[in-house]
């Protein structure tokens, strides 16, 4: 017995304006479309470039309530298009309260929910903190194509909890949208190898594919220095293989295909779920 889903990331420059960023990613969604997949995910708040890098009140403009947003409305018609599921990021304004949010579309153009990312990062380049409040929806998963899936959002996908977590809530895949490159306050500091082992360690753990997908290129805001986005976008198996990448420089599409039933299979041998010891794991939740 087989059930084989179909996913695809995509990485680009998103430097652009709104809508030349939602036509560009849409362009590719339609590649993965063509190319297969069901499930395709763009990166972290693909509607512009990324404005945390510096604290600026006007960028707060940005923010829309979920079904308002340019990158939802266009996404949710664009999976109802061509019967695909898009988990969209984007910069949600909630009454008086600003998210980093994704809102799962499913492959009728539904919006499944929306997961409102949880771990918020504070330094050089990536000041989050100024914009967004830590999410309060907790963590995610959902049922699309015969699976289901667990999303976290750029610095979540650092934290093994978040990761088990979703498995602990029956995914069966897990799915990063991403913006991060380099580090403003050290030019010797290159993230990207740890960053993509901290995510196959993920897949390594929970016996499950791991899809990550970051922008590439550099951007600056207001004639500022440029911060360089270093791309590096993969797929992983079940066992960490990872199974297709882009460098630090391209734009495209990555598409694979997964057994999910071997996979289950794999994941059931291992033991990683039968030998866990809950009871021990107290430590994990005090807050000190």
């Amino acid at each position: 017995m087989t059930r084989t889903i179909t996913v695809a990331a995509l990485q680009l420059p998103l430097q652009g304006s709104e809508s030349d960023n939602i036509e560009a990613v849409s362009a590719l969604i339609e590649k993965a479309a063509s190319d297969g997949a069901q499930i395709i995910l763009p990166p972290e708040l693909f509607s512009g470039p990324y404005f945390c890098k510096t604290q600026e009140e006007a960028h707060f403009a940005l923010a829309r309530p979920t079904l308002e947003h340019p990158s939802v409305q266009a996404m949710t018609k664009l999976a109802q298009k061509l019967k695909v599921a898009i988990p969209t990021s984007f910069f949600e304004r909630d009454g008086s309260h600003f998210y980093n949010t994704l809102a799962m579309i499913n492959a009728d153009g539904e919006i499944l929910g929306t997961y409102r990312k949880s771990h918020i990062p504070d330094g050089p380049g990536y000041q989050e903190k100024y914009y967004f409040r830590p999410g309060n929806s907790g963590f995610k998963v959902w049922d699309v194509f015969g699976t289901r899936i667990g999303i976290g959002i750029c610095w979540d996908q650092w934290y093994p909890e978040c990761a088990r977590a979703m498995a602990l809530m029956g995914a069966e895949m897990l799915f990063y949208p991403t913006a991060i490159g380099a580090e403003p306050q050290d030019a010797t500091l290159d993230t990207r190898h740890m960053w993509r082992r901290a995510m196959v360690g993920h897949a390594v753990s929970n016996c499950m594919p791991v899809i990550a997908a970051n922008r590439v290129g550099a951007e600056s805001d207001h004639g500022g220095p440029a911060q360089k986005f270093y791309g590096t976008s993969f797929i992983a198996n079940e066992w960490g293989d990872v199974v297709c990448d882009l460098d630090e420089s391209e734009t495209g599409v990555l598409v694979a295909s997964f057994d999910l039933e071997q996979a289950q299979l794999h994941r059931a041998s291992m033991g990683f779920f039968r030998d866990r010891r809950p009871q021990l794991y107290g430590r994990l939740v005090e807050d000190r």
